[in-house]
């Protein structure tokens, strides 16, 4: 496991379909902005990363990796001290392969072991020996890997977005619509469809994305679930847990745990 960031286009000229890249990072260290030619899937293998793009925000806790396209301008914050595995994926994968637009995908208990195994094998591996078949095993997770909505897209039109920009910056899950509208000048069925088409996502599940997004680096470094839960401007602690669980698939405190956050 490296401990310095090596950039991942010195080895876009390695002639292999895949090469892994393991980084171990000091607390809260930030990437600032740049991109590939081969696409990058991030996985954070404790701590969790926020990668952000011109067109929103995706976060990789754990059991979460995020997928980069190709040639695609992206910044990474580090929250507390993150080992990552960075495979680098091109053409040679297969068309597109993840697909043009970032993601997050869930991270098996098999694909997790071979992020960790792929980022321990050299960039020019024999293909046909072991090397080989871990990094094509690895490929084959990656395309099976369910994605997950651990994403808050950003809308292309300015007005929208600089509204969504500051809502991330102080988000509020009781926001309404109305309040966005008059904001905004629109009608209502005008915001709702233009929202909807520039994210994808309705408006209220996009706040409770933006509030997710607020809350993950917060639990993972440490602050308590009362404390993020209120701060985040939910009614009760249950009624956060109760959102968090729906979309996280595990409670605020489980998670805390598992991220090294501690009992939350």
């Amino acid at each position: 496991m490296a401990h310095a960031w090596n950039a991942p286009d010195d080895y876009d000229a390695v002639p292999r379909p895949a090469v892994a890249i393991g980084v171990e990072y000091p607390p809260s260290f930030e990437l600032d902005w740049h991109q590939h030619r081969r696409g990058q899937l991030l996985y954070a293998a404790n701590g969790v990363a926020v990668v952000s793009t011109r067109q929103g925000a995706w976060i990789a806790p754990a059991e979460r990796a995020v997928w980069t396209p190709p040639d695609t301008a992206h910044a990474v914050r580090m929250v507390g001290s993150v080992r990552t595995c960075g495979v680098m994926i091109d053409a040679r994968a297969g068309p597109g392969f993840l697909g043009p637009a970032s993601k997050v995908i869930g991270v098996s208990p098999l694909l997790r072991q071979l992020l960790i195994a792929a980022c321990e094998i050299a960039p020019e591996y024999d293909q046909r020996g072991r090397d080989g078949q871990v990094m094509g095993l690895l490929l084959t997770e990656v395309a099976r890997a369910p994605e997950l909505p651990l994403a808050v897209p950003f809308p292309s039109s300015p007005p929208l977005a600089r509204r969504c920009h500051a809502f991330v910056e102080r988000p509020d899950p009781h926001d309404t619509i109305d309040a966005w509208c008059e904001a905004l000048g629109m009608g209502r069925r005008a915001f709702t469809r233009a929202f909807r088409r520039e994210t994808g996502m309705s408006f209220g599940a996009w706040r409770q994305q933006a509030c997710l997004l607020t809350a993950l680096p917060r639990l993972a470094a440490g602050e308590r679930v009362t404390t993020v839960a209120l701060d985040l401007g939910y009614d009760s602690p249950a009624s956060f847990s109760t959102m968090f669980k729906r979309l996280t698939g595990v409670s605020p405190s489980r998670y805390s745990r598992e991220t090294g956050g501690g009992e939350g």
